[in-house]
């Protein structure tokens, strides 16, 4: 589930699953996108785990089984919804990574603006070990954010990277023993700020990086369509689910 709390001018949207690290389902997105969308009055917004893991990534057993009933990913229309919101909330949104954020939870913490870690944070996009390829947005947000070596190598190594290297490209802007605490105070500190210059400031920030052309977005449209229709998808899926190493065939 998904907890959604309002601290005066500050929102605090919690991931609630921590029997399953945090991994997110189809209806989760669908909370985090709608609790976002109803707090445009919020001038900060901290997105946390709960327990001890920030978010696991996709809820990979439930996802494909409900794919295999609906016939298509629900999935990741909802997720792609939800990282839009945080995108486009009009406040800052930051990520108190209190624990692992992987998969789409890396990709969460990517969407906000900015993201304090604890010590015992860990980061990583593992699509290469399940045969999941990201969407041309995630892709142009993670290569933005943290530039081209850092994004090659996430996602081409599939590498996993504690909070203090996250720092050093970039990924993070602050660590502290806890995190949800330090996000807090800094998201007090931009909520008694002038909201309209805040506002205007993330607005333009997002709109100088807008740069991804149509043609581009279609090109890794198709390479994304041709993974998720993959033998090596279906390859990754069962050796996680099975606990073992994939065998990948490359078709």
């Amino acid at each position: 589930m998904i907890r959604f709390e309002r601290r005066g001018f500050v929102g605090l949207l919690t991931i609630d699953r921590p029997e399953r690290r945090n991994a997110l389902t189809g209806e989760m997105c669908d909370e985090v996108y709608d609790h976002l969308m109803g707090s445009h009055a919020q001038r900060a917004i901290v997105i946390t785990g709960a327990g001890s893991a920030f978010c696991a990534g996709a809820d990979l057993v439930t996802r494909f089984d409900a794919d295999a009933v609906h016939g298509g990913d629900t999935f990741r229309p909802a997720f792609e919804r939800a990282l839009d919101a945080i995108v486009d909330h009009p406040a800052p949104v930051i990520a108190a990574i209190n624990g692992p954020a992987m998969g789409a939870g890396m990709q969460i913490a990517v969407a906000c603006d900015l993201r304090v870690a604890a010590p015992g944070a860990r980061l990583a996009i593992p699509g290469g070990r399940l045969g999941i390829h990201l969407s041309a947005v995630n892709i142009w947000r993670l290569a933005t954010l943290v530039g081209q070596g850092a994004a090659r190598d996430f996602l081409l190594t599939g590498r996993s990277m504690s909070g203090e290297e996250a720092m050093s490209c970039g990924l993070v802007q602050r660590a502290s023993d806890d995190a949800l605490a330090e996000a807090l105070d800094l998201a007090g500190e931009i909520a008694a700020l002038a909201p309209l210059t805040v506002q205007g400031h993330k607005r333009s920030l997002n709109l100088v990086v807008q740069a991804l052309g149509a043609d581009a977005r279609a090109e890794i449209a198709a390479l994304e369509a041709r993974a998720f229709a993959s033998g090596d998808l279906r390859e990754g899926i069962a050796a996680f689910a099975e606990k073992r190493d994939p065998l990948f065939a490359g078709e």
